[in-house]
């Protein structure tokens, strides 16, 4: 697997035409179909094979995607560390390394040579200056390149089907391990994810237009195949090696490869050679004192013989770091064999590769016998008595054994050979029946044991050998094996025959396994729609949970797995049932971007109101993971628009979790199709406008702003928005200060470099759009007061009175014809209304009969002032007729208010201007003025009304629709006294009814 994912470009052998795209183009390593040939997609989507033995075609232009690390070395050009890649170490500078990236950037002197370390342990190639080498150009998919899916496409619909198209945003990592080895694309459907470009050689998408991802020295690279291109230097049988690692790395790399011994500890810095190689390249090394050791390759520094001292000072070659190398493959797929130092006095073998082989049974004799010869280990437990074939013979006798599907190193007289004899299979160490025998040679992991069978049978859908076992003494059809039952095999394979069965003789639907999962668990993992069927007709729990307390509706949802969620729905599971973190299925089809999913348990009336151990409902859990279509869904299929500005125990709404993330497209779905209160406070007093400034997301505050958010809300300190975007300019500035640089960039407001997501930027259009410089906080501090910087200020005041939008537009202020009894007086019904009320800001009757009044007739507030409502002291031709707040004069009519931005009377600035009718109690507000805007119904009236209405729903009888739901039924419905005492079936899911629970 070494070199897989690799990233290559045209080698000096190429003779293809343009298969790759032309000179420079990028592939990625598929596979080696042998030692001499390999296979490459290229960016453009052609697959083809190529030499990488003799003739080289290709050459290595990255092969961080492949994992190669230089664990203790950083990139002094990125500062990347560990240094993923080809490692570019400078011959003219002490300790100065550069990754590929920075390399072929030019980073560092171009008249300093090079050494190229292709791998950890490799030998160091000295190049030629950058500055006398020809560069070229690569392109494939980089950045700016439009891609389709590709030969390892398996997203589903995320590119919004065959042929669509997108473009490549950014080259990322798809693990920590493999950099460079995934691109973001955002499709042309407005959908944005991670694709693996390299990630163990697969490529999920092809190029139709190709990008410039950077340039490369071409006579640099590595030939793909060469000595050294993507392994470390080569052992061979006579080279002299020394372990120059620490104890713990040796102990990491050995895991697979040997294992380790405290014997082991005498060859740390020895110098010993090479005696035998097995076909996994694990090495068996010999030292002066006669033992030897099997080591992992990654372990040996190759030494010359002019260095052969027993210093542990690696040779001139070897300028890698001392480090693991984790290139090997993983302990559970390895030939796990256990190091041992071995006498060259052990006896011969007479056995040969291939040979049948039987392991002693008896532990304490193969305990004596192992000293020496492969040592003895716990894990080699299993094996006793077991049947395994002689894999390598090596010099010393020793054999290496493949036992139950591992390999070991055993004495030749730990041992046995399995002999044929007329046709019958008997062993030296005693005959055991054939089919026993047969069992454990073929079928290693199944050692006769007929529950086994039954379990295996099961899972292969064998049914003539699922009977065959049942019907052996002993054996119950719900007979565990690895903590797993022949039923559990069955429905995660999809055999209904052998379900069907199993269900026939009796078998437990409700058996759990080691992590709880019942069988309609692993139908579901399986995605067997029709698996579930069986099981919901034979009585099976469609809503039990497992060990992590997920339902099988989460699962099938977890997975996509529609058709499974659909059957499962249909059979009236649970939609809304909570797992161990509280998150519902909804939540799961939320974080794992399952728009069908969301769209289906929407359908089946989910609950949104039920919120995860964090506190989120869906609509929360949404907008925190940015994921506007899901959004989208349950806004056009939600009945309860009042749940979008639900707030969590903070005051979090929906959209303060947006616009503190970021998610410009959720914020927009929440203002347009949720209608959320775009001025809403949360614990601390904050709205999403606050949040947005804080984190300096300038699109969410543009389109707060934009949306009709107002900007001089204080929070809990008096800061309006205006303060936090000054503030933040002002520590910004500090910290540069402190810093001592970009000292030239400090004045912002004029002339500097202004970054388009400052602070600074933002308060200038805070100012712009009606934000108050002079509002004060609790501290008495105005928005300038927390700006020193001058320039800013005066820019701040300019942008300020170049407002040219009023507050209230013309129409929004124009006058609505009042019928008789808005105008007439309400105590006395004789004179007209002329006198405004305070602090409330009604006219409710005329100046004669005010003086009576204690409390305003229209809201029963205590009346503090009174004042008579003059002549408009602007044109001084109409009656005066809007209220201006928040100072509360009533001093201009209609047509001069709209053009005013303070009050004549008093010089505040005007925040609102409420027209005359309004004042005067009127309840055609929303009418009259929806297109404003401006004079909405409270939203918070709004949202408690349909909770009401919500509530009455939820409690009153669903049969006469008149009094209070009181009694309850078993399936969990109910309806009141007097309808329940009447039916013998429940009217919602009509299954009958055999008791009824009366609630007090």
């Amino acid at each position: 697997m070494e070199g897989i994912g690799c990233r290559v470009v045209r080698g000096p052998d190429w003779k293809w035409g343009k298969q790759d795209g032309g000179e420079g183009h990028v592939g990625t390593v598929r596979n080696f179909e042998s030692a001499e040939e390999v296979v490459v997609v290229w960016d453009n989507g052609t697959a083809a094979n190529y030499r990488c033995s003799g003739s080289f075609d290709l050459r290595v232009l990255d092969s961080a995607p492949s994992g190669v690390k230089h664990d203790s070395t950083m990139c002094d050009g990125c500062r990347m560390q560990p240094l993923f890649g080809i490692r570019w170490k400078c011959a003219d500078c002490e300790n100065y390394d550069l990754c590929s990236m920075c390399y072929h950037g030019d980073k560092h002197s171009l008249k300093h040579q090079f050494y190229r370390i292709n791998r950890p342990r490799s030998d160091a190639l000295l190049m030629e200056p950058r500055r006398k080498t020809k560069k070229l150009t690569f392109k494939g998919i980089f950045p700016g390149s439009r891609v389709v899916r590709g030969v390892d496409w398996q997203w589903e619909d995320q590119d919004g089907g065959h042929g669509r198209k997108g473009r490549v945003t950014e080259v990322q990592d798809w693990t920590q391990s493999s950099p460079r080895s995934a691109a973001y694309v955002m499709w042309d459907v407005g959908t944005k994810n991670l694709y693996r470009v390299g990630f163990e050689g697969m490529c999920d998408m092809k190029a139709v237009v190709d990008a410039k991802g950077g340039a490369y020295f071409k006579d640099h690279l590595p030939l793909l195949g060469e000595q050294g291109s993507l392994t470390g230097g080569s052992l061979a049988i006579g080279d002299q090696v020394r372990v120059d690692l620490d104890i713990e790395i040796v102990q990491s790399l050995q895991q697979g490869h040997g294992g380790w011994t405290e014997g082991m500890l005498e060859t740390v810095g020895v110098v010993g050679t090479v005696v035998g190689i097995d076909e996994d390249h694990d090495t068996v090394v010999g030292y002066p004192n006669g033992n030897r050791w099997t080591f992992n390759p990654a372990c040996l520094t190759k030494v010359s013989s002019s260095s052969t001292s027993s210093t542990p000072q690696a040779s001139q070659h070897h300028l890698t770091a001392r480090t693991s190398n984790t290139s090997g493959p993983p302990f559970l797929f390895s030939a796990a064999r256990v190091g041992a130092a071995r006498q060259p006095e052990a006896p011969p073998s007479n056995f040969v590769i291939g040979d049948l082989v039987q392991v002693c049974g008896d532990m304490e004799k193969i305990k004596a016998l192992q000293r020496n010869h492969g040592e003895w280990a716990d894990s080699m437990l299993a094996t006793l008595g077991k049947i395994g074939r002689v894999q390598h013979v090596y010099d010393d006798g020793d054999l290496k054994v493949e036992v139950m599907g591992m390999s070991w190193t055993y004495n030749p007289l730990s041992v046995s050979k399995v002999a044929t004899e007329n046709g019958t299979l008997s062993t030296q160490a005693g005959a055991e029946p054939l089919s026993i025998v047969l069992k454990k040679l073929f079928e290693t992991h199944i050692p006769g044991n007929p529950a086994e069978e039954l379990v295996k049978a099961a899972a292969t859908g064998d049914l003539p050998s699922v009977e065959d076992a049942l019907s052996q003494p002993g054996v119950k059809v719900d007979s565990v094996v690895a903590e797993v039952c022949a039923l559990h095999a069955a429905c995660q394979n999809g055999h209904k025959n052998v379900v069907e069965f199993l269900i026939a003789h009796k078998a437990n639907l409700e058996l759990e396994d080691k992590e709880s999962d019942r069988p309609v668990h692993h139908a579901c993992y399986g995605d067997e729609p029709e698996i579930v069927d069986i099981l919901a007709a034979a009585g099976a729990d469609l809503n039990v949970r497992n060990k992590n307390r997920k339902s099988p509706l989460h699962i099938a949802v977890s997975l996509g797995h529609m058709s499974v969620a659909r059957v499962l729905l249909k059979h009236k599971c649970h939609s809304s049932r909570q797992d161990g973190v509280g998150d519902t299925p909804l939540h799961e089809a939320i974080s794992k971007r399952r728009d069908e999913a969301v769209s289906l348990l929407m359908d089946y009336k989910t609950d949104l109101e039920l919120t995860n151990h964090n506190g989120f409902n869906p609509i929360h859990h949404a907008a925190l993971r940015g994921n506007a279509s899901a959004l989208r869904i349950m806004l056009s299929k939600m009945p309860r628009l009042w749940l979008v500005n639900e707030k969590k125990d903070d005051g979090f709404t929906s959209l303060h979790l947006s616009a503190l993330n970021n998610h410009i497209e959720v914020a927009e779905v929440l203002l347009e199709m949720g209608k959320a209160n775009k001025d809403v406070q949360n614990a601390d007093m904050e709205t999403p406008l606050h949040l947005a400034v804080e984190r300096q997301h300038q699109q969410i505050v543009k389109l707060l702003v934009r949306s009709g958010a107002k900007v001089n809300i204080p929070d809990k300190d008096g800061d309006t928005s205006l303060h936090e975007a000054l503030r933040l300019h002002t520590l910004n500035q500090l910290k540069q200060l402190t810093d001592m640089q970009n000292v030239d960039k400090l004045l912002v407001g004029v002339g500097g470099a202004a970054d388009k997501k400052s602070s600074a930027s933002m308060a200038m259009f805070l100012a712009a759009n009606g934000a108050d410089l002079h509002a004060l906080n609790k501290k008495k501090q105005s928005p300038l007061d927390l700006c020193p910087d001058p320039n800013l200020c005066r820019a701040l005041k300019r942008s300020a009175q170049g407002v040219s939008e009023p507050h209230q537009t013309a129409a929004s202020l124009a006058p609505v014809p009042l019928n008789e009894d808005l105008q007439e007086c309400m105590v006395c019904t004789d004179g007209k209304r002329d006198t405004l009320f305070g602090p409330c800001g009604h006219v409710a009757c005329c100046s004669t009969c005010s003086p009576r009044i204690k409390k305003c007739l229209i809201c029963k507030q205590q009346v503090v002032s009174r004042s008579k409502i003059e002549e408009c002291h602007v044109c001084t031709d109409k009656k005066s007729s809007v209220l201006f707040k928040p100072c509360g004069h009533m001093c201009a009519c209609d047509g001069c208010a709209s053009l005013m931005k303070k009050c004549v009377q008093c010089r505040l600035s005007i925040e609102e201007a409420v027209p005359f009718h309004v004042c005067c109690g009127s309840e055609t507000l929303s009418a009259a003025h929806a297109s404003s805007g401006l004079l909405d119904e409270d939203s918070d009236y709004k949202d408690l009304k349909q909770q009401l209405l919500d509530i009455k729903d939820q409690t009153q009888c669903p049969v006469c629709m008149d009094r209070r739901k009181n009694v309850v039924f078993l399936c969990g419905h109910g309806a009141c006294q007097v309808c329940g005492d009447r039916m013998v079936e429940c009217p919602i899911c009509r299954k009958q009814i055999t008791q009824r629970i009366l609630l007090f």
